[in-house]
């Protein structure tokens, strides 16, 4: 028959009870477990080390088979050791000269005002002078002031008129308003352009 005094084999095992008293661990540290896993990192990181030189190994062969074998116009130059080229004036020239005469579309050295302007140049040369529109037959382009002179003394040709249906109930004839400016109009850097030439003869007159 049991009694209290015997030990129930199904209870947990005591627990020791840990001297902390000295304020620290007392037992040492597995040497064991260190010392493999640094051998196996040093195993791991020289079997990483071979498998990149194998692959690059292959990859330059690859590349040798392609490109074939180098050359002196494959030898591989250090361009440090060559310095700095100085500057020829003439090359700069040469490379100034080829920008101006280099074809359209060309690249904006600044914000187009001076391509505006050289524009407007142009058409008032055409506007404010005779040219010829075509040798052959004689025809002369002339100035604009002296055309609209002739257009106000002889007037404009007068068009057919043209018929036209009653407008249906409800509907109005369109009407054309004259627009308040010719369409024409300076830049601004024009403008600005234009005022310095003036200061400027204002200051030579005054010389």
């Amino acid at each position: 028959m049991p009694t209290h005094n015997q030990p129930d084999s199904g209870h947990e095992p005591e627990k020791q009870e840990v001297d902390a008293s000295a304020g620290y661990e007392r037992s040492d540290a597995g040497v064991t477990g260190i010392a493999v896993f640094m051998v196996s990192l040093l195993i791991f990181v020289a079997v990483i080390g071979m498998l990149c030189y194998g692959i690059g190994k292959v990859i330059n062969a690859q590349m040798n088979k392609e490109d074939g074998p180098n050359s002196k116009w494959t030898k591989t130059v250090d361009v440090r050791q060559l310095g700095n080229m100085p500057s020829n004036p003439e090359l700069q020239n040469k490379i100034a000269e080829i920008a101006q005469t280099f074809p359209t579309p060309r690249l904006l050295t600044d914000d187009g005002d001076q391509d505006v302007a050289d524009l407007h140049a142009r058409e008032d040369l055409l506007l404010n002078n005779y040219s010829w529109v075509d040798q052959s037959k004689g025809t002369v382009r002339i100035p604009i002031e002296q055309a609209m002179q002739l257009i106000a003394q002889r007037g404009l040709p007068v068009a057919p008129s043209v018929q036209t249906q009653q407008p249906m109930t409800g509907e109005s004839a369109p009407t054309v308003t004259a627009p308040l400016t010719n369409g024409f109009a300076r830049t601004s850097y024009e403008q600005e352009q234009a005022e310095q030439e003036a200061v400027k003869q204002q200051q030579g007159e005054q010389k």
